[in-house]
């Protein structure tokens, strides 16, 4: 059982922001939209994020720290407001620059301390049935990730096979340990497994060895970044943790492109029903 959260809500919303011709926005939309501040839009009158702290709130994770920018500071304050309305604790970590995921880890080391910790997506939203088994396994000392079944992204959420391409997909051995990850695949099917194809959303349960891992990695040769996933490969390739994959049967939400509003919108109130009332 854990309590600790680190969500990843800096990203620059490069994508968002590009496609604002697309599809006509309310002006409080827009508004966030066009910063592409992705995690902060609003979603029937609450930021995009406050959806996801409810249902993390409910697992009994009361512990969570949003990394942003410092350009998002003017928001802490709401936050602190949503802390006490759901009885939760919400800290930041400031990400000075943006320098890819596995900084944005790193800035929250402060944060997690000694404790085994969750991290996941700003503009992503994980249902309870998603977060629940990474939350409950039981601790060996190893590091855990939602290997999310293709099918299942498919036939819930707003995912088709192009926008899979843009994540990453897992090896995996007999026992369900994570061998590889492979982003941005341009043939996923190549990648299924007896699970069928496990597709990484960034859902992970890290013990605090991951900080060495973010530390150390290397700027990608091509995007510049430092990853989070090329910390996970070093840290399994050095024998620094293991990390079990679990099998979800479940769905993401992906916010990247205006397009996607509208679709988060209907699906959060078809599942959340009068929970996402203002």
């Amino acid at each position: 059982m854990i309590g600790k959260a680190v969500i990843l809500a800096r990203g620059m919303g490069k994508r968002m922001r590009s496609s604002l011709d697309q599809v006509p926005l309310d002006p409080q939309v827009e508004k966030f939209a066009r910063l592409g501040w992705k995690p902060f839009i609003p979603i029937s009158g609450k930021p995009f994020i406050y959806h996801q702290l409810k249902v993390l709130a409910g697992l009994e994770v009361h512990e969570i720290c949003l990394v942003i920018g410092p350009e998002h500071l003017e928001l802490r304050s709401y936050f602190d407001e949503v802390g006490r309305e759901l009885g939760i604790s919400i800290s930041f970590a400031i990400q000075e620059r943006p320098l890819g995921t596995a900084d944005a880890v790193y800035a929250a080391k402060e944060f997690a301390e000694d404790d085994v910790f969750l991290v996941l997506n700003g503009d992503n939203f994980y249902p309870r049935d998603a977060l629940e088994p990474v939350i409950r396994a039981e601790d060996h000392g190893i590091c855990y990730v939602g290997g999310f079944k293709l099918e299942s992204l498919l036939s819930s959420g707003n995912f088709g096979l192009e926008r899979i391409r843009s994540f990453a997909v897992m090896e995996i051995n007999d026992d369900l340990n994570l061998v590889r990850i492979i982003e941005k695949p341009k043939n996923p099917e190549a990648y299924r497994t007896r699970y069928g194809m496990l597709v990484n959303m960034n859902l992970w349960r890290f013990s605090p060895v991951i900080f060495e891992a973010c530390r150390r990695v290397k700027p990608h040769p091509v995007r510049g970044e430092l990853e989070l996933t090329a910390a996970v490969q070093l840290m399994i390739d050095e024998g620094l943790c293991g990390v079990k994959v679990i099998p979800l049967d479940s769905w993401v939400l992906d916010l990247t492109y205006t397009m996607d509003i509208d679709r988060v919108e209907r699906v959060l109130r078809r599942v959340l029903g009068e929970d996402l009332s203002p």
